[in-house]
């Protein structure tokens, strides 16, 4: 990808404090990464639905969602799915400066395209979010059959069967599913949130 010189940055006239004090939250990225199976997009719904009732803004950017649309013309190889992620953490940064308390429900596989996100958003407003759950435990769930056709050969390079997923190696938060509920997860996101001053009590 070739970047031109002659582009600049347009700085909005509004203010992150103006929005904040419009919206009465801090715009932020909560990334959630795991396998397949490991409850993103559940937690990710969940999670929506809370800072919601709590008085914010918050919308989620799910995987499948993203790639009908905006990443439709990618594929699965590890250079799309770097693209991927490089498009999706752009997209996030957009949605926390606008001040939405921004969902991101990816498996996002590689540690390399994570740091570029964060490095998007900025380090005071990326919280990464690790639903930390045994490969045996996601292919039992196995929601949308996706292991099962992996492991019939029916998808190739499938995260966690024949392509890595690299665990995130300081997340923000590590959640286990398999132990712990949805309510449960919601809740310890929340009060991350609230530490970190992006939702104010």
């Amino acid at each position: 990808m070739v970047e031109s010189k002659n582009i600049v940055w347009s700085q909005s006239n509004i203010s992150p404090e103006k929005r904040e004090n419009l919206l009465g939250n801090k715009g932020a990225v909560v990334w959630l990464t795991g396998l397949s199976g490991s409850g993103k997009s559940t937690i990710a719904k969940a999670l929506e639905e809370q800072v919601f009732k709590i008085g914010c803004n918050a919308y989620i950017l799910d995987g499948d969602n993203v790639r009908h649309s905006l990443n439709a013309d990618l594929g699965f190889s590890d250079e799309d799915r770097e693209e991927n992620i490089r498009r999706v953490g752009a997209v996030a940064a957009l949605f926390a400066d606008a001040g939405i308390i921004t969902i991101v429900s990816f498996i996002s596989p590689f540690e390399i395209g994570r740091q570029r996100a964060r490095q998007l958003v900025g380090q005071d407003r990326f919280f990464e979010v690790f639903l930390d759950v045994p490969l045996k435990v996601c292919e039992k769930r196995d929601p949308k059959g996706l292991y099962r056709k992996a492991r019939d050969g029916q998808i190739a390079k499938f995260t966690g069967i024949d392509s890595p997923y690299e665990q995130p190696s300081n997340p923000e938060l590590i959640i286990n599913t398999a132990e712990n509920n949805v309510d449960y997860a919601v809740a310890e996101i929340i009060n991350m949130l609230k530490n970190a001053e992006i939702i104010k009590e």
